[in-house]
Formats: C-alpha cells, sequence, structure tokens
C-alpha cells in the first residue's frame, strides 16, 4: 500500500509529485523575471529622455563578481548531480562551497558600491547611478533567498536517508533549487551585459 504516507480526505493515498516544485520555482522566476523587464523597461526609456544620464566607470570588481556566480552556477550544478548519485558528502560539499562563492558574490557587490561611493557615484546622484544600485541591490536580495534556500538544503543533508518518496521530494527540492541558482546566475550576466 502506501507505507504510512499521506492520504487525502477520502482516505485515498496521495502520490508526491516532483512536478509541484519545478512549477513553484518557475512561478517564482516568472514573477523576479517581470519584476526585472519592468526595471530594463524604465531604465530604457528613462536613458532615452534626459540629458542628466551620465553613465559610471564600473568598478573592475564586478568582474570578479561575474566570474564568482559563473563558478558558484557549475558548482550547483555538481551538488546535483552527487545527488543524484546519492553521494551525501559530495552533495553537501558542492553545496557548501556554492553557498561560500554566493556569498563572496555578495560581498563583491558590496565593495563594489564602496567603489562607486569613493568615485562620487551616489545613489541619488543622477539617474543612471540609481538604476545601478537598484539592479545590483534586487539581485542581491534574490540571490540572497537562494543562498538562505541552498542553506536549508546543506541542514537536511544530516538527515539520514528515509524512504523512496523522501528520496524523491529531497531530490525535487534540489532540482528546483538548482533551477532557480541558474537563473539567477543568467540574470547577473545579462544585468552585467
Amino acid at each position: 500500500k502506501n507505507g504510512g504516507g499521506k492520504r487525502d480526505e477520502g482516505g485515498e493515498s496521495i502520490r508526491f509529485s516532483p512536478e509541484r516544485y519545478r512549477i513553484g520555482v518557475w512561478v517564482a522566476i516568472s514573477s523576479i523575471l517581470m519584476l526585472f523587464v519592468a526595471l530594463a523597461s524604465a531604465y530604457i526609456v528613462r536613458s532615452a529622455s534626459g540629458n542628466d544620464w551620465q553613465p559610471i566607470v564600473m568598478p573592475r570588481v564586478l568582474w570578479l563578481s561575474t566570474g564568482l556566480i559563473l563558478i558558484s552556477s557549475f558548482t550547483m550544478e555538481l551538488s546535483r548531480r552527487s545527488l543524484k548519485l546519492q553521494s551525501d558528502a559530495g552533495y553537501g560539499r558542492w553545496l557548501i562551497i556554492t553557498i561560500a562563492l554566493g556569498l563572496a558574490f555578495l560581498a563583491s557587490q558590496l565593495i563594489a558600491w564602496r567603489q562607486l561611493v569613493r568615485q562620487g557615484a551616489y545613489l541619488a546622484s543622477n539617474p543612471y547611478n540609481s538604476f545601478f544600485y537598484l539592479f545590483t541591490a534586487a539581485h542581491g536580495l534574490h540571490l540572497l533567498g537562494g543562498i538562505l534556500a541552498l542553506s536549508y538544503l546543506l541542514l537536511r543533508t544530516t538527515n539520514r536517508r528515509g524512504a523512496m518518496q523522501s528520496q524523491l521530494r529531497r531530490g525535487a527540492v534540489a532540482g528546483a533549487a538548482t533551477i532557480y541558482w541558474h537563473f539567477m546566475d543568467g540574470l547577473w550576466v545579462v544585468l552585467f551585459l
């Protein structure tokens, strides 16, 4: 039978569906994408409608940020594959590395902000600066959400392997987190370019 699993109101067993995690992450990604498309549209319109638009010299540390997030996408994929191969040690190790790279990315963003402040490029200096800070802050907050999700997954690596349904759920959650992390990576590359 269902081995003591959950049952609906009629007493029928409820089957686990990994699709609900993927659907959930795609809904989240869609809403994040709509936010950034709206911001990008405002950026384009504003850049063409005034003489106060003054681009800033991008700090070189942003290249480091980009490298860190690209590498973190690779380590996230290695983590997911380790889980699929039932290597809990590899899964946990690659998750830790991915989280560390994500935190290093956020730290490099803060360093970039400090360098801009030293150049006199403040949030309210001109519209270009405002958009730069807005884009990087919004991306950073969403990446921080991903880091929290990965931290949750890392905490769950200490749980013993359970029933098949539990393993399927674990893989589905890790797969959804991987999709989100790759999206954050791709979004940064688009923003940076």
